[in-house]
């Protein structure tokens, strides 16, 4: 490449953002981190920027931009500070940045990349909350503004990896009669229903396969993470959610199938290693390394499968439920979830309680058409009000 491209990783200090980091430190003739960005988390951002050296960095308050400012000058660094949802946008969109990595966690993340692509950037999406929250709006604003969209999920990753080469450029994908939206079961795959409402954030949050910070983690936990990958499956692939279904598989290996009507089903395999996905998308359509070492099917030995039980897994119907509905649906269930799993994460509520409130907002609300930004965002504002009151009322104790 002639050329070194300007990345901005939105959440430079997750799971996603530090695995995008690795593997631009792995090509700096192809690479360079033009901006990295973070909410809370100011010295790891700090130390992110010394390493990297950004051209910009962006914080959540003024306060928080001068003091990293002013320690950042004292290291001798350039890089300028910026704060807010302002400045998340600025650097989605700025003129110099050739791709944006969207890792900023839940509803937070959804205009600064939104801003990436109204700009026409290449945009790697791992805030799949962005598409739940505004599928139609989103994909309409990539579409009109030529963005290039690339899915980082694991699952959504490989699923566009096994999908026809016309895909990629635009056209509808023909003879493609399922997609299979892989899932490990997380830690809870096998406990019995009536043991859940007394698990802990810990044991929540413990993964048996993958590295993720602790809201992805819970919602892996419950399994509405994948029902949250269900509705942007169907954005990204024009699917109509009965042609998504959700497979059980432990081992992580198969990270999605795409099914055809002559009978063929393609799959990607892969360890479980997110710079994977992030590699692939980064360089596409090319190859590049990415670090992981290579699948040993030997080792594996077996894969198995099984279909996910909507008793264990309340969330997922409810995620399915809001597919279906379409609307206000999606942007409301997303909500009502990060309400319910931070008070999970706080031990304010026991673990079943997150399907309740999730379901007791969806039940309170009827759904209505989403035709702007603004009806997004009062889907939202709504929904977190509706489950701030059932936990205020402590209807889920």
């Amino acid at each position: 490449m002639s050329q070194v491209q300007q990345i901005t990783v939105l959440g430079a200090t997750g799971s996603i953002g530090l695995s995008t980091l690795d593997v631009i430190a792995r090509h700096p003739s192809r690479y360079r981190a033009f901006a990295l960005t973070a909410f809370s988390r100011v010295a790891e951002l700090e130390t992110l920027c010394v390493s990297h050296r950004p051209r910009f960095a962006v914080v959540a308050d003024a306060k928080a931009a001068s003091d990293l400012q002013a320690r950042l000058q004292q290291a001798g660094l350039d890089t300028r500070v910026l704060f807010g949802e302002a400045g998340l946008c600025e650097v989605s969109a700025h003129a110099e940045v050739d791709a944006v990595m969207a890792a900023i966690v839940g509803a937070a993340g959804l205009k600064p990349t939104l801003a990436a692509v109204e700009a026409g950037k290449k945009v790697l999406l791992a805030n799949k909350e962005a598409l739940v929250m505004s599928g139609a709006l989103f994909m309409r604003a990539v579409r009109e503004s030529g963005a290039v969209l690339l899915p980082i999920d694991s699952e959504h990753n490989a699923i566009f990896q096994c999908l026809p080469h016309d895909y990629a450029r635009g056209l509808q994908p023909v003879g493609v009669r399922r997609i299979l939206l892989t899932a490990s079961g997380g830690p809870f795959r096998e406990a019995s229903p009536d043991t859940l409402h007394a698990v802990t954030p810990e044991q929540a949050c413990a993964h048996p396969n993958w590295s993720m910070g602790r809201k992805i983690s819970v919602d892996s936990a419950s399994m509405m993470n994948k029902g949250l990958e269900l509705i942007e499956a169907c954005w990204l692939f024009d699917a109509r959610p009965e042609q998504v279904e959700v497979l059980i598989h432990p081992q992580s290996v198969i990270h999605s199938l795409v099914d055809y009507v002559d009978g063929s089903v393609l799959a990607q395999l892969g360890n479980p290693d997110m710079r994977t996905p992030i590699a692939h998308a980064l360089a596409w359509p090319q190859r590049i390394d990415s670090g992981v070492a290579p699948l040993d099917l030997l080792a594996v030995a077996r894969l198995d499968f099984q279909a996910p039980d909507d008793i264990r897994f309340p969330c997922l119907r409810l995620a399915r439920d809001a597919a279906e509905a379409g609307g206000s649906a999606p942007a409301m269930l997303n909500a009502a979830n990060e309400v319910a799993v931070a008070a999970f994460l706080e031990r304010r509520i026991r673990f079943t309680d997150i399907a309740r409130i999730i379901g007791g907002v969806l039940e309170a609300e009827p759904v209505v058409a989403v035709d702007c930004l603004n009806a997004v965002l009062e889907a939202d504002r709504r929904a977190r009000e509706l489950a701030g009151q059932w936990l205020n009322r402590g209807e889920v104790a």
